[in-house]
């Protein structure tokens, strides 16, 4: 029989112990529960993910993480079954039976909220979540911030990105230098963050354009780039997840590969909406030659295309 304890990473109820609203865009919720006692990674935590699990109307999660399980978990009507997400662990409080997890989850109030968004806005303390998370002593994943040696970090993201972020800038090195881009809905969604002094933050409040539209002409301004196009439907990898290690698209990736000139000492990390995080792609491998072994470019979210996980 395999117990919860014995799998390779956690798979247990979470109990909802604050509930914060953070600015206009942003909920924060911190979960916790004897169990996570066992969770832990090797290293910074930098941008981990983990799979959180909405309650639906007739079950919570899975009944066990076997593919048996979970093709019939996903067989429920969504509903029915609730509804799993991907989220950064924007902190870690407390140790052994007393470990938290604080979660900053985008919300928004105009009815476009998604299962996650709609959860953290009525969530109250006592309310129940599934997790999935890094097990102590067993490889997880879920890390994708992993520059090569650069002297130069760039940090790009719209809001969905925006805890991944503030959880790589306060695992940085005190010495690293760059810049970071950040669109928010708001700008009561300019949050304080801890940040390296050699880190600069440039905050791009949207107001109620389309995610990108100021994120995208600050990037080509900042590499001296005129105005470009913007990504097409048909460019669009639907599951685009890039990074130096690994390409939704099956590409080859040289790991060992540099780009020349200033941008040799360049590592970008960039995510968001599809079609935002497309065209920034697209300007930097593309019209300035940086190598994708210096680059990591995810897909958080794509507009009017619901995200199964």
């Amino acid at each position: 029989m395999v117990t919860t304890s014995s799998l390779p990473l956690l798979f247990v109820e979470l109990e909802t112990l604050s509930v914060e609203r953070l600015s206009p865009s942003f909920v924060r919720v911190v979960l916790g529960s004897p169990e996570l006692a066992d969770y832990g990674i090797e290293g910074p935590r930098y941008d981990q993910r983990i799979k959180l699990i909405f309650p639906g109307a007739r079950q919570t999660a899975p009944a066990a993480l076997d593919e048996e399980s979970m093709q019939a978990w996903w067989g429920l009507p969504e509903e029915e079954r609730g509804h799993m997400r991907t989220y950064t662990i924007r902190d870690v409080l407390g140790s052994g039976r007393e470990t938290r997890f604080v979660v900053d989850i985008v919300v928004h109030e105009d009815g476009l909220a998604g299962p996650g968004g709609s959860w953290a806005l009525r969530a109250v303390p006592g309310d129940r979540v599934q997790v999935m998370a890094p097990r102590r002593g067993v490889p997880f994943g879920g890390i994708e911030f992993a520059p090569p040696q650069v002297n130069h970090l760039l940090l790009v993201g719209d809001e969905t990105a925006l805890p991944a972020i503030a959880s790589i800038l306060a695992d940085l090195d005190a010495t690293s230098v760059g810049r970071v881009f950040l669109e928010v809905p708001d700008v009561g969604d300019i949050l304080d963050l801890a940040a390296p002094p050699g880190m600069e933050l440039c905050w791009l409040p949207r107001g109620h354009t389309d995610a990108g539209a100021r994120l995208v002409p600050a990037i080509r301004a900042h590499f001296g780039l005129g105005a470009g196009e913007w990504a097409t439907d048909a460019e669009i990898d639907p599951d685009l997840w890039e990074t130096p290690t690994w390409s939704s698209s099956g590409a080859d990736l040289d790991q060992d590969a540099r780009s020349d000139g200033p941008l040799a000492d360049l590592y970008a990390w960039i995510a968001g909406e599809s079609r935002m995080v497309t065209t920034l792609r697209r300007a930097l491998v593309k019209e300035l030659g940086v190598e994708r072994s210096q680059v990591a470019f995810m897909g958080y979210w794509r507009k009017g295309v619901s995200m199964k996980s």
